[in-house]
């Protein structure tokens, strides 16, 4: 992608215009259009705004710096540091404080969706462990995993190894997204970044030394670009020390004097280390990590269930040029949290509709197994699956990873199906493998 058109100089023009702007007898009518711009939902960068409709008389640079000025007023610096020293700054437009509200109201807490049952429901946390899963993938697919989302979820749902490169990646982060949560009464420090890197990354890198360390100055100097050409160049790694500090402090500390909003910070969190770009590789997938880390130590407990990155990999540009517009606009970070809160609540959206959906397979399901009332809501489960995926196979240990029990008790699950001509099972290697029966529908057919 281009490297985004650089914002005008707003601070002269506004100075040449200022008077011109106040002497007029229109100006309320400016002044209105100006306040509406960020309330719309819509927090437009230059490129964007100057292709508005402007008011009679007023050019596109003078409209963009009286906007600028009015920002200005309501911004406040954060601690987070630029490579050049500077604060980071931000504020909060009606329309992300409206979107903070639905994802305070979906993500924490004891959640409801649309016919008033609850998401904590232990067959609702069932279904969440499939999107869990996408959020791996789409993760891993962000960062260059190339394999098919099908292919990857056989392999964490019959707990296989994998077998190359790609599915690597996605076992990864997989394990990382399960293991975060191990880590949230632990403060921010270096060696926690580390550890979710190497998590992250392990066997993945082009150079294993890489995985679970920061940039050295003997590395090759790092530049973010594309085919088009640079987008960013990182700090040199002598500043990633104090940067990571600045970073930890922030994420510590729980400010007293004004109120951070806890999804504020988390993508303030997530921004800056990407910001940093203190590793080789893996940034990207460390970032994300960071900032699923401190949703889940503030109790956003659905937070570890929403695929945010599988709406990242649909508009990559948009995440790009959103970090971009931060770092070209005066370090306003204002555009960061706008597109990323927009992402979790498109996320919740999808996520309350797979909800649904799935609730609605159990009652079409539900007719079919009305010959084995005797069947746990786990091995019914692993039947809807198989009904809608007959190429679908199942391990002991990936049905006790899904449904967190003890491995005997998936054992028994299993076997039972099998006794019953629901299941088969097959051997590869020194592994047994359970599959749907050919005619699993037959049999489930009432008479």
């Amino acid at each position: 992608m281009k490297i985004p058109e650089k914002v005008p100089e707003w601070l002269t023009i506004i100075k040449d215009n200022i008077s011109d702007l106040i002497s007029r007898k229109d100006y309320a009518q400016i002044n209105e259009f100006i306040s509406t711009i960020d309330q719309s939902g819509e927090y437009l960068y230059w490129e964007d705004f100057k292709y508005l409709q402007m008011p009679v008389e007023i050019t596109p640079e003078v409209a963009w710096s009286y906007l600028k000025f009015t920002r200005l007023s309501k911004k406040v610096n954060i601690k987070l540091t630029s490579k050049e020293s500077i604060f980071f700054n931000y504020w909060t437009p009606d329309g992300i404080l409206r979107d903070l509200s639905e994802i305070d109201k979906y993500i924490g807490g004891q959640i409801l969706v649309d016919d008033g049952t609850s998401f904590n429901q232990p067959e609702h946390k069932r279904y969440l462990i499939n999107s869990l899963m996408e959020e791996a993938i789409a993760s891993s697919q962000l960062e260059g995993a190339s394999t098919t989302r099908k292919a990857a979820k056989e392999m964490l749902r019959s707990a296989r190894k994998p077998q190359n490169h790609a599915e690597k990646m996605i076992y990864n982060n997989y394990q990382t997204i399960l293991k975060i949560k191990s880590f949230v009464d632990k403060p921010l420090d270096e060696q926690l970044i580390l550890e979710l890197h190497k998590s992250m990354t392990i066997d993945t890198l082009e150079k294993p030394e890489w995985s679970g360390r920061f940039r050295i100055l003997t590395d090759e100097a790092i530049i973010v670009g594309d085919n088009e050409g640079t987008l960013y160049e990182p700090p040199p790694s002598g500043k990633i020390p104090e940067m990571l500090k600045v970073l930890c402090d922030y994420a510590n500390t729980d400010e007293t004097v004004r109120f951070v909003h806890p999804v504020i910070k988390a993508i303030n969190l997530h921004f800056y280390l990407a910001y940093i770009h203190p590793f080789n590789d893996g940034n990207g997938r460390t970032a994300r990590a960071l900032f699923y880390w401190y949703m889940l130590r503030k109790k956003y407990w659905m937070m570890e269930y929403l695929t945010i990155s599988r709406i990242f990999i649909q508009a990559p540009a948009q995440y790009k040029r959103a970090f971009l517009y931060t770092e070209l606009d005066d370090l306003d970070l204002t555009y960061f949290m706008s597109f990323n809160i927009k992402v979790i609540t498109l996320a919740i959206k999808i996520l309350k509709e797979y909800i649904l959906r799935k609730q609605k397979e159990i009652l079409n399901v539900s007719t079919h197994l009305k010959k084995y009332p005797e069947l746990n809501e786990r091995q019914r489960e692993v039947l809807r699956i198989a009904i809608d995926n007959p190429d679908s196979q199942y391990t002991i240990e990936g049905h006790q990873v899904t449904n967190s029990v003890t491995y005997e008790t998936a054992r028994r699950d299993l076997a039972y199906l099998e006794e019953k001509g629901l299941l088969g099972k097959v051997k590869k290697g020194k592994k047994f493998y359970y599959i749907a029966s050919i005619n699993l529908i037959r049999i489930l057919k009432p008479h």
